[in-house]
């Protein structure tokens, strides 16, 4: 358990990080009803970080309603399947769905600027997005279309380019290439010439060893050496372009989150903020190490050859262009988001940029 007085340190420390107001005084315990909740994760137990941070969450909610609201947490496959979390979350099947967004662009290109949008905003910009930048409201009122409260529920921070069998040495060696990538990074992969595979997490390391794939891409160091990816793929791709930021989403099924007392719906509210934050300080602590042991191992690792990011870089810009021409709500929330963006890169190469740039030349070692 996290306990109480260090959970409610963290709650009031994300709350005011955020600018957020902190939750309405509770009532008394017994005035407060007992609920028994279910949560579906789009990822496996194996993953400790995108699994264990819905297990924060839910360990959050616990202690802050002194165990009387209580929510078990299942992995991909227990009820549902990985992709289909938004689904189960929607119908009532289960409570609350964790996962990102983007798993579902299928049904409209928008879910994707609600995880991350390629060439779109880093992991602190979109808090600042999401949490002071009108992002928020974006977010929640094309969920609600989908039958769900949404709320930001963890980040993993920018991501890795992906696990390559071959070598890419220039745009050309991307024809054919079948690359496991979700969403509508594929779509761009696919115009680079690229043969996008959609697969759950669960499988990536099967289709790599048998060679139904020639690359894939997951999260970063701390999760791939989890899959063990370095074992069926050497060169070890950087940066993530399409991920540099990515949210993932607390999903409460519209209907139970009504329904919910003021209370509890601050509860999880706070909760899916200190989930949201306790993800990305994991993944910037485990992934320096994590790198190391697979560099020990064999890893070979690669920046993306500028052409690819050039061609990435305009592919994505018109893609963007066609589809908010046939879809309003995706051209809405696109252009408040890449005004924010623009803005922010502004300011961040003034002090951020320089500042870091400085640090990576003159580290130790």
């Amino acid at each position: 358990m996290i306990g109480r007085r260090n959970l409610v340190s963290g709650v009031a420390g994300t709350a005011a990080g955020l600018g957020l107001a902190l939750p309405p005084k509770p009532a008394s315990a017994q005035e407060m009803p007992e609920l028994h909740w279910r949560l579906v994760s789009s990822f496996p137990k194996g993953l400790d970080t995108l699994f264990g941070t819905a297990s924060r969450f839910a360990e959050a909610v616990s202690e802050l309603s002194e165990g009387r609201f209580r929510i078990d947490v299942f992995a991909a496959g227990e009820i549902v399947p990985g992709l289909q979390v938004l689904d189960a979350a929607q119908n009532g099947t289960v409570e609350i769905g964790h996962g990102p967004s983007y798993f579902y662009s299928g049904k409209d290109p928008t879910f994707t600027l609600f995880t991350n949008l390629p060439f779109g905003l880093n992991t602190r910009m979109q808090n600042a997005w999401l949490y002071q930048g009108g992002g928020m409201e974006l977010l929640q009122s094309f969920m609600e279309k989908y039958g769900v409260h949404a709320m930001p529920g963890g980040n993993s921070g920018c991501q890795m380019g992906g696990w390559f069998r071959k070598e890419i040495n220039s745009l050309a060696d991307l024809k054919g290439l079948k690359f496991r990538i979700p969403g509508m990074a594929g779509q761009i992969w696919e115009r680079l010439g690229a043969v996008p595979q959609q697969i759950a997490p669960g499988d990536i390391y099967p289709a790599l060893e048998r060679g139904t794939i020639d690359a894939a891409e997951f999260v970063g160091p701390y999760d791939d050496e989890k899959l063990s990816l370095y074992k069926v793929a050497k060169y070890y791709y950087y940066p993530g372009w399409w991920e540099g930021g990515p949210l993932i989403c607390t999903m409460v099924n519209l209907d139970k989150w009504r329904e919910l007392p003021e209370q509890y719906r601050a509860i999880l509210t706070y909760a899916s903020a200190y989930a949201n934050g306790w993800m990305s300080s994991k993944y910037d602590a485990e992934n320096p190490a994590a790198l190391k042991r697979l560099i020990a191992a064999g890893t070979v690792l690669r920046p993306f050859p500028q052409d690819v990011m050039q061609a990435a870089w305009e592919e994505a810009n018109k893609l963007y262009a066609e589809i908010s021409e046939s879809n309003p709500e995706f051209k809405k929330v696109y252009d408040h988001l890449v005004a924010f963006r623009d803005d922010q890169y502004l300011w961040w190469q003034v002090t951020e940029f320089g500042y870091d740039a400085f640090m990576v030349r003159n580290r130790r070692g």
